[in-house]
């Protein structure tokens, strides 16, 4: 029996009957004690087992996280999809749904608008979070480790607008915080454009991200705060559903926002 195959089954024998000692884990699964004990250790180092004040052990929150993390996943494609419909008919241009998947992004929805140039992602087609409006709006909320781990590179540029300079990326992620929402200036594809607000769960964390992309330009400013609140109010809503407790919109100047760059030592 594989080492994975034990460690489901004791994460499962905890999730059922816990807290538990050892030995009655042991006893109850048939393995050996010794083999156990590692398991709980290693299990225990990723928080994923605790001790219990009386020496048992017991599930921990990382499950919780990971389990939450996931159905956020599954649940907010159906969430974003009438807003997106009515962004992308007011706007003309594609709707899409991102998802924060490791430290990528991943197109789960889209809406076509009815402009003739259309950035046509195919759904499941994964891309950075250095680049590009959801990724940047993703990056923007992560915590410092992860932010750092994908600043280190390779920032590799897909056209002369891409930003590939480590101190300039920072520089961005910070107006994105301020601002509330990203803009993608011709970073991915030469001649559209996309605008991107990120999409918070259960644990105050982005776990996705609406964009609007299309051959418009898009530029901070009076001419595009419509469709900015537009993106902001479906994705508030889509946080609410999913869980959010803090406050929106999420910028740097909000209590949320505070909280979030107080705790972002924690990797997201």
């Amino acid at each position: 029996m594989s080492s994975v195959r034990r460690s489901v089954q004791v994460m499962d024998l905890l999730a059922r009957r816990g807290p538990l000692g050892v030995r009655e884990m042991a006893r109850q699964l048939s393995l050996p004690l010794g083999s156990v004990h590692r398991m709980l250790i290693d299990l225990a180092e990723e928080h994923v087992v605790e001790r219990t004040a009386a020496g048992d052990w017991e599930l921990s929150h990382k499950l919780l996280e990971i389990s939450s993390l996931q159905l956020n996943r599954l649940e907010f494609p159906s969430l974003a999809r009438p807003f997106c419909e009515r962004i992308a008919e007011a706007s003309g241009e594609t709707a899409n749904v991102n998802a924060l998947s490791g430290l990528s992004s991943i197109c789960i929805d889209k809406v076509r608008g009815n402009e003739g140039m259309q950035l046509d992602w195919p759904i499941g087609s994964r891309g950075p979070l250095y680049c590009g409006g959801a990724g940047k709006a993703l990056l923007a909320y992560l915590g410092d480790a992860d932010q750092e781990r994908v600043i280190a590179g390779p920032l590799g540029p897909f056209t002369p607008n891409t930003i590939t300079d480590p101190e300039e990326l920072r520089a961005e992620l910070a107006r994105i915080r301020q601002r509330g929402y990203s803009i993608d200036n011709q970073e991915i594809v030469m001649g559209v454009y996309c605008l991107s607000v990120p999409i918070f769960g259960r644990a105050g964390k982005p776990v996705g991200a609406i964009s609007v992309s299309g051959p418009k330009p898009k530029r901070p400013g009076r001419d595009i705060e419509p469709l900015a609140a537009m993106l902001a109010e479906a994705c508030g809503h889509i946080s609410r559903r999913l869980g959010f407790a803090g406050p929106l919109p999420v910028t740097e100047r909000s209590p949320a926002a505070t909280r979030r760059a107080a705790g972002r030592k924690v990797s997201a």
